[in-house]
């Protein structure tokens, strides 16, 4: 660990309303401008990952709006000629150089920073110019089509080989593109593998194995290729005549009761602040910080893939540039986002966050003995983002709810990585999707980070599962069931696995504050089916996706402890993120602690996801349970229709309902 003597840069003062504000384009210039000016700027550096250093709870704690708050940056630094990495804190506020420490990737274990969106052209180039790889295609009779090949670039998991640990490797699969509008997702050249060393800029080795035919048909999903659209849709119009009921001054947003500050970072995408509802504290950060997509394939080209979308490739630097009208509807309000380019200077992501209401149903509905209906519609306010990571393409939904609650979606689309295979031949990890494509089982875990604050930081978590009752003197009749609760005092007593078949939910409690009818005021989270990490327990990505072996986590909240799988993930011998945060196995029983949830879906595509997969669903919901003293939603207006003219009534008033079901 080093310091380096603060060096002070004559930089514009930026100002910064509110501590969790995103960061500016010119603070991202402004921290460049200080590591330049500290020597830490070479020709050869790279920024794999800039984020904000954001400010510690004491910090927070002290500051009153309108008052300064050192704003810092947490910036790592690759030298692209020698593989060195380095971390460094930078004060914006005080155009200094706060701290660096070189980061240990050269020894167990090991873990490499971020892929640079250069590595992927340079990969490329490396594994064409390679004499083995093109002497492998003109093998297999793939010469005329060398020069629009795809050589996809991908993370290389941890197989322990002596030639690739300590070393910043990316292994590429090939794929025909038949013209330049090709889809080569549709073509893989199976068993054609490059092991390339980054730093050196050198092939390691490339393997060949088998020739198995390359599959013709296309994969192609433009409208020009599949046909002229269907004529049958008529046009759904979302109006707003009077705006929305939601409010966003700079970072702040409120909607009917709730409030929260908007972030985004090159990592984890969209980042919500001091969450509250009805000015009454729920999370004091929230966020999705990593995924893993390990696949279930023993062949030679995919026993590795285990890729860390968050950790390895960074999903808010590749997050989408969204549209009206196509990724979201209705009255939109959207904020531009800002990160780093390999050379460490801004990029905006114009449209990153969409935030927007939306019809939900039904919110609450009652027909009483008289005869008289009561029917109140539900919306929800979204705040959503899309990250494009090859292939795939994720979004991620945080939907708040009139009566409290908080559900998290996250969505998957894209296309479905493909193998190839002998048509018509069966095969145990694959299914073929197309003659001759065929596409392996894998997962999509996800990992959602909750920093707790139900009424305030002093929580407590209890695990409650439904509970049948014996027959007998407590039972008479067999009916009877209850509930038990539990109580999780440690880390380790905190890592639990959900149970569908008991309803297990897990209560977030206040350890201060308690309901009108004296229980401590709470959340629930409340799980959806999810079957954790399929594969061995003793399997690499057993040890490097630890996080996704339980559903649930909870840690005693400190400082910098943000990422479920460890800071660099790629290539890492694991045991990083989540095992080393629960080691200590600290008291958590009344503390500030943190819930971390795995989520996702267990994948065996279909033909149906071919050329492009419908969006598939995962997410979980946190609800209030005794936090509220009756449902908050009592007072939502009826619904009217009245802008669609003077005639129209409230809903189901007069004779005739006007309400959808």
């Amino acid at each position: 660990m080093s310091h380096h003597a603060p060096q002070p840069v004559s930089i514009e003062k930026i100002a910064a309303p509110h501590p969790h504000d995103p960061l500016t384009g010119a603070e991202i210039a402004a921290a460049r401008a200080v590591l330049d000016a500290a020597g830490l700027m070479t020709e050869t550096t790279r920024v794999p990952m800039l984020l904000p250093d954001e400010p510690r709870k004491e910090e927070l704690a002290t500051w009153t709006p309108g008052s300064p708050i050192d704003r810092r940056v947490d910036v790592t630094l690759l030298d692209i000629a020698t593989g060195v990495a380095t971390e460094a804190i930078v004060s914006i506020t005080r155009g200094e150089v706060l701290h660096t420490q070189r980061v240990p990737n050269d020894a167990p274990p090991y873990g490499q920073p971020q892929y640079l969106f250069e590595e992927y052209e340079r990969a490329e180039a490396i594994a064409k110019a390679s004499p083995q790889w093109q002497a492998a295609m003109k093998r297999r009779g793939l010469e005329e089509h060398m020069a629009l090949a795809f050589c996809g670039p991908l993370a290389p998991g941890y197989t322990g080989r002596a030639d690739e640990v300590g070393r910043r490797v990316i292994r590429s699969l090939t794929f025909l593109k038949y013209d330049e509008q090709d889809s080569p997702w549709a073509h893989p050249v199976e068993g054609l593998i490059v092991h390339i060393d980054l730093t050196a800029n050198s092939v390691i080795r490339v393997e060949d194995h088998g020739d198995v035919p390359v599959p013709a048909g296309h994969g192609n999903y433009y409208p020009e290729v599949q046909g002229e659209a269907r004529t049958t849709l008529k046009p759904i119009e979302i109006t707003q005549p009077e705006g929305p009921s939601f409010a966003v001054t700079g970072s702040l947003v409120e909607w009917e009761g709730w409030s929260m500050r908007v972030d985004f970072n090159a990592r984890e995408g969209l980042v919500l602040h001091d969450v509250t509802f009805q000015g009454r504290s729920v999370l004091s950060r929230a966020s999705v910080p990593e995924m893993v997509v390990p696949y279930g394939d023993t062949a030679p080209g995919r026993f590795w893939i285990s890729y860390f979308d968050a950790g390895e490739y960074l999903l808010g630097k590749n997050a989408n540039h969204l549209e009206l009208g196509c990724d979201c509807l209705g009255v939109i309000r959207y904020l531009d986002g800002y990160v780093a380019d390999d050379h460490g200077h801004p990029v905006r992501i114009p449209n990153v966050i969409c935030m927007h209401e939306e019809d939900y149903g039904i919110l609450w509905k009652h027909t009483d003995l008289a005869g008289r209906s009561d029917v109140r519609r539900s919306r929800r306010f979204v705040v959503s983002y899309f990250s494009t990571i090859g292939n795939y393409d994720y979004g991620f939904y945080w939907n708040f709810g009139l009566d409290g609650s908080i559900e998290v979606v996250a969505k998957a689309t894209g296309i479905v990585f493909a193998s190839a295979g002998e048509p018509g031949v069966r095969q145990r990890h694959a299914t073929e999707l197309a003659p001759g494509v065929f596409a392996p089982v894998h997962q999509h875990l996800f990992c959602a980070r909750l920093d707790v604050a139900i009424d305030g930081e002093d929580n407590r978590l209890v695990e409650i599962d439904a509970q049948r009752v014996p027959m007998g003197p407590e039972n008479p009749f067999g009916n009877a069931f209850t509930w038990s609760e539990t109580t999780l005092h440690t880390e380790n007593e905190a890592q639990r696995e959900a149970d569908s078949s008991v309803a297990r939910v897990w209560e977030v409690q206040s350890a201060s504050r308690t309901n009108h009818v004296g229980r401590p005021t709470a959340y629930h989270l409340v799980p959806q089916p999810t079957a954790l990490l399929m594969a061995d327990p003793k399997s690499s990505v057993a040890a490097r996706a630890a996080f996704a072996t339980k559903h649930l986590w909870a840690t005693r909240f400190e400082a910098g402890q943000i990422w479920p799988a460890g800071r660099y993930p790629n290539a890492h011998q694991g045991g990083a993120g989540l095992p080393e945060y629960a080691a200590a196995d600290r008291d958590i029983d009344g503390q500030d602690i943190v819930l971390w949830h795995t989520f996702g879906l267990t994948h065996f595509p279909r033909p149906e996801d071919w050329p492009i997969m419908p969006v598939d669903y995962a997410g979980f919901w946190f609800k209030p349970a005794g936090f509220l003293d009756q449902n908050p939603a009592m007072d939502v207006p009826e619904a009217s229709q009245a802008h669609r003219g003077a005639t129209a009534s409230a809903c189901c008033g007069g004779d005739t309902c006007t309400c959808a079901h």
